[in-house]
C-alpha cells in the first residue's frame, strides 16, 4: 500500500475543520485506487461549481462606462510599447504626480508617485499657494526616452507673486519614471506666469510648444468686461491667452519668441463670445480662460483643441481652431464648443474640459480624454473618454457620456459577468 501525505490533500480541498477531519477520516479506510478516484471527483466536483455559481462566471466585456475610476484633472494619455499611461493634476501625489497603467483603455492600475518636486533638479517651490501648484502634466517619448513638461510655482519670486507659474521638463528611462528635472531652472522665462504646456512634433522634426499665459493680473478690456462693469458684475476682467513657440531640440529651452495664437473674443457679436464668456455672465468669476490646448494635425491642417470658462465651475467646455502651419493663425472653429456640461439636458456631467487625444489599441478610434464632474462626483474631477472623429476639417466628440459604450476598437476585455 503506498503512503500518501494526506494532510496536504485534505487542506488544499476542505478548509473547515469538521470537514478537514470526515476527510482524513474517510482516507483511513481507502486504498490507493480508491483514494485516486475521489479526488479527482472532488476535484471535477469544486471545478465545476466554480464555473457555474452565479454572478462569478467570467466572461468577455463588450462595454465600458465613464467616469473610469480615475480621479485626475488635466488628464493626459501616452500610448507606448502596448500600455496607455495616464498622468494628471491630483490623484493622490503629494508635490508631484501620479500616473496609471492600462493595456485596453478600460482597467487602469496606479503606478504611484512617478514625480516627485524635490528631485536633485527642482526647482519649485512646495510651500507656494496650493502646496505648489503641481498641475497638468504630459510626457513625450523621443528616442527611448520619457520627458515630462509641467506647470509648477518657481520659488525665484522676489516681488511674491501669488500666481508664479512656470513650466518644468524632466527626464526619465521609463514612463513611470522616476523623472528628474533637467536642469535646476524652468524651460523659459516669459516675465509672466504660465500653465499648461503641450508639445508637438511636426513631421519635419521640429517640436513646438504651447502654454497658457494665467489670467493673473492680466486685465484686458472687451466689450464683455464693459457689460460686466455696466451690469456691476465686476471691475475687470482677467484673461488667459495661448502662445506658441517653438522648442529647441533638446528640450532645454525655446527658439524665437512666443506667438499669441488663441485668446477669448473681445467683441460681443463674436459668435465665440456667448460660449467662451459664460463663467463671467453667469458671475462665477471675473476671468475668461483660454487653456489646456492639445495640438494634432491631419493632412496640411493642425488642429488646436483648447478649453474655455472657469476649470472649476460647471461651463468649463471645450472648442478648436485650425491653421496652415504649427504656430498658426488659427480661426476658431464655427461648431464650437463640441464638449459641454448636460446637466442642463438631462445628463450629470459638468465641468468637461482639459483634454487630450489618443487612439484605441488598433489605432482606428479616436479617443477624447477630458476630465469632468457628475452629480455623484461632486467637486471631485474625474476622468472621461468618448469618441472623437475629424471629418471635413470638423471635429466632433460623442459626449459626455455616463451610459455604456462600446469597448474602443481593438481592445480584449475579460471580467465578471453579472
Amino acid at each position: 500500500m503506498h503512503s500518501f501525505s494526506r494532510p496536504a490533500f485534505t487542506t488544499s480541498l476542505l478548509s473547515d475543520n469538521s470537514s478537514t477531519f470526515a476527510a482524513v477520516t474517510l482516507l483511513d479506510h481507502m486504498n490507493a485506487p480508491k483514494l485516486l478516484t475521489f479526488l479527482l471527483t472532488t476535484l471535477c466536483l469544486s471545478t465545476s461549481m466554480a464555473q457555474t455559481a452565479p454572478g462569478t462566471t467570467s466572461a468577455k466585456l463588450t462595454t465600458y462606462t465613464n467616469p473610469l475610476p480615475v480621479q485626475f484633472g488635466d488628464p493626459y494619455v501616452l500610448h507606448t510599447r502596448g500600455t496607455y499611461y495616464m498622468y494628471g493634476t491630483g490623484g493622490g501625489a503629494q508635490r508631484g504626480f501620479a500616473a496609471y497603467s492600462s493595456t485596453d483603455m478600460v482597467h487602469w492600475k496606479s503606478e504611484g508617485q512617478v514625480y516627485f518636486h524635490d528631485n536633485k533638479n527642482g526647482w519649485s517651490d512646495p510651500k507656494a499657494k496650493w502646496d505648489g501648484a503641481y498641475w497638468a502634466p504630459e510626457v513625450y517619448e523621443v528616442k527611448g526616452k520619457f520627458y515630462l513638461f509641467y506647470s509648477a510655482q518657481w520659488r525665484e519670486n522676489p516681488t511674491h507673486e501669488v500666481e508664479n507659474f512656470r513650466i518644468g521638463v524632466a527626464v526619465a528611462d521609463k514612463p513611470t519614471g522616476p523623472f528628474v528635472d533637467l536642469t535646476n531652472k524652468p524651460l523659459f522665462d516669459p516675465g509672466y506666469p504660465i500653465i499648461d504646456a503641450n508639445v508637438f512634433m511636426d513631421s519635419n522634426g521640429k517640436a513646438y510648444l504651447y502654454y497658457s499665459r494665467c489670467c493673473y493680473k492680466h486685465p484686458v478690456d472687451s466689450e464683455v468686461a464693459r457689460l460686466a462693469r455696466q451690469k456691476g458684475w465686476f471691475d475687470e476682467i482677467e484673461e488667459s491667452w495661448v502662445y506658441g513657440v517653438e522648442l529647441k531640440p533638446d528640450f532645454s529651452g525655446v527658439i524665437g519668441q512666443p506667438v499669441l495664437l488663441l485668446r477669448p473674443p473681445v467683441t460681443l457679436k463674436d459668435k465665440q463670445a456667448s460660449w467662451e464668456s459664460r463663467s463671467v455672465t453667469a458671475r462665477e468669476v471675473n476671468r475668461r480662460w483660454t487653456e489646456g490646448s492639445v495640438t494634432f494635425k491631419k493632412g496640411n491642417r493642425y488642429y488646436m483643441m483648447y478649453s474655455a470658462n472657469h476649470f472649476g465651475g460647471q461651463y468649463y467646455a471645450i472648442g478648436y481652431a485650425t491653421a496652415t502651419s504649427p504656430l498658426g493663425p488659427y480661426t476658431k472653429a464655427a461648431n464650437n464648443p463640441i464638449l459641454e456640461k448636460n446637466s442642463d439636458k438631462g445628463g450629470s456631467v459638468t465641468g468637461t474640459g482639459h483634454n487630450s487625444i489618443t487612439y484605441s489599441p488598433d489605432g482606428k478610434e479616436m479617443f477624447c480624454v477630458y476630465h469632468g464632474r457628475t452629480a455623484k462626483t461632486g467637486d471631485e474631477r474625474v476622468v472621461f473618454i468618448d469618441r472623437m472623429t475629424v471629418k471635413d476639417g470638423q471635429i466632433t466628440i460623442a459626449g459626455p457620456t455616463t451610459s455604456p459604450q462600446k469597448l474602443p476598437s481593438g481592445a480584449a476585455v475579460t471580467g465578471k459577468a453579472r
